[in-house]
Parts: C-alpha cells; structure tokens; sequence
C-alpha cells in the first residue's frame, strides 16, 4: 500500500506545472529602419518564432505566460507593424505581429538590468540594409565632391526607445533633452547659408552605436556631434564638457566613468556588442584616424568656448575618452555633455526651452568658427569664405544681402558699416552667415 502512495505522489509531483510567468507590459518603439517590441516579463521564459505569408505575419508563442495588461498598438507611422493581437492556448500565450509587408525578425531575451527587468526582444526589419565601409563613403564622397556642396554635420542624440539614458531627480529623461536638443541645433545650423545638419535618430527609439557612425558615413557627414546631458554619482556635480576620442587613456577617472557608461548603453538597449573589436581595429589600424582626431580637437575646443558663455564648464579643457560613438576613424567626431541631468537646478535648466536655444546657439558658434577657418574643399563655405562683392551701379545693401542669403545686420557688421549707405565701386565682404 505505502508503495502505491508513493508512486501517486510521484506523478502527482511531476504533474505541477512551473510557476507562471507574467508579461508585465509591451513597449513599441518604431524607428525608419525597423521595429522593436519589447515584452518585460516577470522572469525567463522559452518562445517560438514563426513568420507566415497571405497575410503576412510574425506568430511569437511564450510557454507558460500570461498578458497582465492590455495589448500596445503601434502608431500608425510605423513602417512593418500593423497591430498586434494575443489569445492564450492551454498554459502558453500567443502573441500575433500583423505586418504591413514582407520582413525580417530575429529574438532575444535580455538578462535583468539596473532599468530593466527579464526582456524578451522582437526586432522586425529589412535585410537590405548594410553596414557602410570607409572604402565606399570615400568613393561616394570623391563623387559628391565635383561639386559645389554644403557642409555635413550629423547630430546624434544620445540614447532613445527603450534606453532612456540618466534620468534626473524630477524625472526627466536624458534621451527626450538629447533629441530635443538635436533638433533645435539642426534648425539652427539648416539656416545657415553652405550648411546643412542631418539626424542621426529623428524619434524616441534606439539606434545601436555602430549603426549611429554608419549613418553618419551614409549621409556623407564631415563632422558628427553626439549630444548628452549626463548624470554622475554626486549630484553636485554640474556643468559642460566636450569629449573626443582617446585611443589610449581616459584624460580623467570621470571621463573613463562616463565612457563605459555611455558605451554600456548598447547592452541596455538590447545590442551585443560582439563588433566591438571591429571598430576598434578599424580605428587602430586606419591612418586617417591622425587627422580626424587633431580635427575633431579643435572643433571640441571651439564648442566649448562656445559653451563657457552659456553656463559653467565641468572641465574647462577639452578631456577625452573611448566612447564607442566616437570611434570613426574617417569622420572628425565630439561628444558634448551639455550639462548633469543629475543636478537639480542644472535639470531644471535643461528643460526650459530658453536655455536649450542658449545651449544650442553656443554649439553653433563653435562649429561655424570651425568650418569658417578650415572648410572642406569644394564647399560653398570654401567658395564664399574670402568672397567680395564689388558695388555696382542701382545695387542696395538690402538687394545684396537677399542676393547672398544673409542677413542685412551681419553684412553691416562683416564691414564695419554703420548705416545702409554705400557706394559705386565700394568692396563688401560676404560674410559666411547671416545668423
């Protein structure tokens, strides 16, 4: 009889099934390139992936899961996924993507982190698009450059999706002050004349670092900023700093703090960093890395001149790190922490769109100072960096200005004139902007 019992108790035993693992919440972020869903469970869980046709559609199957709360939708922008629908079958859940068209999908679960708990990812997205080498953008800029063009810079904000970078004591997020700062400097840099700035992330969602100095070679970029507001472990700590990349030490033990937090970002959002040693060897091994970084100190060294007008610097020197972002060897490259999210009266500033406008003009003034004295060949700036214009007969200085775009008060003050009345054969200076 005891050998019975026994017996029962055994299968009964082997009949519980695992405890239950909740699907706390679904995050969406849409990018242009792809798609990320993003599942925060309550622990690990096993899944299966299957893309089916006729429609097209990504079916995800968690064992033993349940949904906590309502189903995300995606926005209507959203380039892969049309919506998203779940039933449960037995103990597992299903989850179905509908898609807007025929895509990629791979999956991965992410450890627990100090944002994040158990994540189970869901990229979507387009098999075409590949890396850019050095060897390409070099050509396809010896192309670009037969012509008269404008100025690349590409702006990078930092973090984004579902890595909010450092967040402040009032809650502020350093990826939503990252982009809002981006585009306020593109604006700006857009209105002057030769220049022109391009978005490295437009939204709030994660592009990997690799990808960031990728794109920045696919829009054929002479200079990349990526644009920080960080956090540090004692909130007193305050004010500007710019960085460029060391190839060796970090210039200070904070600078070598920021980098592997900055460059740890890539796990929080989901990246392995398994082409790690790739960039690093490409920038090790690329002599044009020489040239790139004596440009990229000058250009860092001019924003922060920039910056001292605005507010207090961290560092009132140029310092450097070995951010993975500024590992381009082909491209002038600078990070500038615009301020410490973690201060609260410097968080409270970042904010405040007056003070953004003050940040990103300071920004602006360093990166025309720059490309004033040294413009890349064959650019507008190169063409009208010494232009003079000759005063002819019926000319105003109105009509000149419009003519040239630029402004009435800067074609005043590039020619110390105090009033708008000039003469026949009178020489103006163009000045480079009218801003």
């Amino acid at each position: 009889m005891r050998t019975v019992i026994c017996i029962i108790s055994i299968v009964f035993a082997c009949s519980v099934p695992a405890e239950s693992v909740n699907v706390e919440n679904i995050r969406i972020w849409a990018a242009p390139e792809s798609t990320r869903i993003v599942f925060d469970l309550s622990g690990p869980v096993d899944h299966k992936l299957a893309n089916l046709t006729d429609p097209f559609r990504t079916v995800v199957d968690i064992s033993n899961a349940r949904l906590k709360n309502d189903l995300a939708q995606p926005v209507n922008a959203d380039r892969y996924l049309r919506r998203l629908r779940s039933a449960n079958h037995d103990e597992d859940l299903r989850v179905v993507l509908d898609l807007k068209k025929i895509a990629m999908t791979k999956s991965f679960q992410l450890e627990p982190n100090k944002t994040y708990g158990h994540r189970l990812v869901i990229d979507i997205y387009n098999d075409e698009i590949q890396d850019t080498s050095v060897d390409d953008v070099m050509e396809e800029r010896e192309e670009a450059l037969s012509a008269a063009r404008d100025v690349v810079i590409a702006i990078d904000a930092g973090h984004g999706g579902e890595d909010p970078g450092s967040i402040g004591a009032a809650g502020t997020y350093e990826k939503d002050i990252a982009l809002s700062l981006a585009k306020k400097l593109a604006a700006k840099i857009n209105r002057v004349h030769g220049m022109k700035a391009v978005l490295i992330r437009e939204g709030d969602y994660y592009v990997r670092l690799r990808d960031r100095i990728n794109k920045a070679r696919q829009y054929n970029a002479d200079l990349f900023v990526s644009v920080h507001a960080d956090a540090f472990t004692d909130p007193r700590v305050s004010g500007s700093s710019v960085y460029v990349l060391s190839q060796k030490g970090a210039s200070s033990e904070h600078a070598k703090w920021l980098a592997e937090k900055e460059n740890a970002s890539d796990l929080i959002g989901g990246v392995k960093l398994e082409d790690k040693d790739d960039v690093l060897a490409s920038v090790l091994l690329d002599l044009s890395q020489t040239a790139s970084l004596e440009a990229s100190i000058d250009v860092a060294d001019r924003i922060l001149g920039g910056l001292k007008k605005v507010g207090k610097l961290h560092k009132r020197r140029v310092e450097s790190a070995a951010f993975a972002v500024l590992k381009s060897p082909d491209i002038p490259s600078v990070l500038v922490e615009t301020a410490y999210i973690s201060n609260p009266a410097e968080e409270k500033k970042l904010r405040n769109p007056a003070h953004q406008e003050a940040i990103t003009s300071a920004i602006l003034s360093g990166l025309e100072s720059y490309f004033r004295s040294y413009p890349p060949d064959n650019t507008i700036i190169s063409q009208n960096r010494s232009q003079e214009y000759v005063i002819s007969r019926g000319d105003t200085l109105s009509e000149i200005a419009t003519r040239h775009r630029v402004s009435l008060q800067s074609l005043r003050q590039a020619n110390g004139l105090r009033s708008d009345r000039i003469r026949i054969g009178q020489k103006l200076v163009i000045p480079l902007t009218g801003s």
